[in-house]
């Protein structure tokens, strides 16, 4: 008889314990799901913006089309994105496109000036912050999610009912990585 309350009571501290990991990994996941939810929320803010602002420039820099259209091909494929990947690829895209739009805005007094056009450049701005920081929550999620399924014991209920590693949201850029020369 005493032999069974401890064979029972060993199994339900083991049930215990393999339930609990089950709940972490089942948290991890779902907040791996906020995060990326919160980036896709900023995509689509940021998305809003540049229409607006691509107007805005079209008015004083007619010329310039090549400029406008890349990024609104960019904004495009960031809206077309399904995957983390396609997501990387689009945000490299639209980094570069962004670039370009600014340096254009920069030739032309008239429009830095604009006050449309100023507080769209600064709306942008705030996301684009919006997006870094709910980026680095999502790598933190991803992070500890794949930790979780990767380690032992959780890695075992991990398998068993077939958790996922995520990908981080990265920009691969190597120019993004450079510190840029400063000269006077």
């Amino acid at each position: 008889m005493t032999a069974l309350l401890v064979i029972i009571g060993i199994v339900a501290v083991v049930a215990f314990f393999l339930i609990g990991i089950y709940n972490k990994l089942v948290s991890l996941k779902n907040k791996v799901i906020e995060g990326w939810s919160s980036i896709d929320v900023m995509l689509k803010k940021r998305n809003d913006l540049i229409p607006n602002l691509v107007e805005i420039v079209k008015g004083y820099a007619t010329h310039e089309r090549e400029t406008l259209d890349s990024v609104i091909q960019a904004r495009t494929q960031s809206a077309n994105a399904k995957t983390v990947k396609e997501q990387q690829e689009a945000e490299i895209g639209m980094s570069k496109a962004m670039m370009n739009l600014f340096a254009v805005a920069e030739q032309y007094p008239d429009l830095k000036a604009n006050t449309n056009f100023l507080a769209l450049q600064q709306g942008l701005s705030a996301v684009e912050s919006d997006i870094e920081k709910a980026r680095r929550y999502y790598n933190g999620t991803v992070r500890d999610n794949n930790i979780a399924i990767e380690s032992f014991p959780s890695n075992i209920v991990a398998n068993m009912f077939r958790f996922k590693k995520w990908d981080s949201f990265e920009l691969n850029n190597e120019s993004e990585r450079n510190v840029p020369s400063v000269k006077f």
